[in-house]
């Protein structure tokens, strides 16, 4: 395997920056399971609304979760199966003895 450039390196660094803070991950963990809204994220997570938002606006912009609009309603996804794969590897992960 080829090194990863410096560029790359920051992308995950600054990725494992934003997973580093617990609210920030339950909410991404919410996500896992499809999409949600974030009303029904906050109360899963016991955080507000706007504490959620913002923390969905963050992961939006690191391409980690991606919002759908149903009709006047975003529902909440992880962006992609290698999103879910490492935070189910990371859990399975943190199971282990």
């Amino acid at each position: 395997m080829t090194p990863p450039d410096d560029a790359r390196v920051e992308t995950i660094a600054a990725t494992y920056r934003l997973l580093g803070d617990p609210t920030r991950l339950r909410v991404l963990l919410a996500c896992l399971e499809g999409p949600i809204a974030v009303g029904d994220i906050a109360r899963r997570i016991g955080a507000s609304q706007p504490l959620v938002s913002h923390h969905l606006r963050l992961l939006r912009g690191a391409r980690l979760v991606r919002g759908e609009r149903r009709q006047r309603q975003v529902l909440y996804a992880t962006a992609d199966a290698h999103i879910r794969d490492m935070l189910v590897d990371m859990l399975e992960h943190a199971d282990e003895p």
